[in-house]
């Protein structure tokens, strides 16, 4: 059967006559035509499908609409399950800052390449985000570099962000070296929890100076070590970005000699073409943004 002659009787069925089914049809094809070919259709079946007037389908007319209607009425929700699965999409890890504060700009960039691109956002702790990606349950992540990487990760780095104390903003500190001075300072100590980079880092600071100075409050991100400073539970360990350091209530002092906390992109085997859209449009931004605090080799 010629399937176009199918695709008439579809609408002359579904609307109630040949009339009515010119109307609907969306190949403007005349009266006359479609009379013609269902004439043509009858002949290929062998069987009368409809009365003309008063219309009614006959009994074949009945069991070839209940073959066809599902096929035409479904061919819609198939292309857009095909348009659907055929868009990018993009899975990313980082901390909630990260997403919060700096993804957006890059998402949109991202879009600008493809309107198309499905987003899936998912905050952690550097040590889940290593997990998610490793599973593939991520397509990239967004955190600090350490040590060396496993064999399967690649990574592309983008910058290194200083750190710095957070002190109240009435405090009588003026620099870091006050405090090393102490050997043991009695200050309750505020930081994320140890298994993060900027803890370690920390740590391994103070045991270069031979500096005690135990954890007191455990915070669950960074912004919350800005915010228990400025509510008088102690001194934070924090970077210096300016989104992180907003509070009113405190003010940062300088880490001297302390390792940066060094950000980058991370992602399995060979990138495909979304993840290196990604990468370039966050170098990018960071180049943008943070121009003194860019990777070296990453340097305009």
């Amino acid at each position: 059967m010629n399937v176009h002659h199918l695709e008439l009787f579809y609408y002359v069925a579904k609307h109630g006559g040949i009339s009515a089914a010119v109307r609907h049809i969306p190949d403007g094809i005349q009266q006359p035509a479609v009379s013609g070919q269902m004439r043509a259709l009858d002949d290929k079946v062998g069987a009368k499908l409809f009365e003309r007037s008063p219309f009614k389908l006959t009994a074949a007319g009945v069991r070839m609409f209940g073959y066809v209607q599902p096929f035409f009425e479904g061919l819609d929700g198939v292309a857009a399950g095909i348009r659907e699965a055929a868009a990018p999409r993009l899975r990313v890890g980082a901390a909630e800052l990260i997403i919060r504060e700096h993804l957006h700009p890059v998402v949109e960039r991202l879009r600008g390449h493809d309107p198309r691109m499905k987003l899936a956002l998912r905050s952690g702790f550097t040590h889940e985000l290593a997990a998610w990606l490793r599973d593939g349950e991520i397509d990239v992540a967004i955190a600090p570099i350490e040590g060396r990487l496993p064999a399967r990760l690649r990574c592309a780095r983008m910058l290194r962000l200083p750190l710095v104390l957070v002190v109240p903003l009435d405090s009588k500190l003026q620099s870091a070296s006050e405090l090393w001075a102490q050997g043991v300072i009695t200050e309750p100590l505020v930081t994320v929890p140890a298994t993060e980079t900027i803890s370690r880092l920390f740590r391994q600071g103070l045991q270069r100076r031979r500096v005690t100075w135990p954890t007191a409050i455990e915070a669950s991100s960074l912004e919350l070590v800005s915010v228990y400073v400025e509510r008088g539970y102690g001194i934070g360990v924090n970077v210096a970005l300016p989104e992180i350091l907003k509070s009113p209530g405190v003010r940062a002092l300088p880490l001297e000699d302390f390792a940066p906390l060094e950000l980058a992109i991370f992602w399995q085997g060979e990138p495909t073409p979304m993840v290196q859209m990604v990468i370039d449009e966050a170098r990018r931004y960071v180049r943008e943004l943070w121009p003194d605090w860019v990777w070296p080799e990453e340097a305009p």
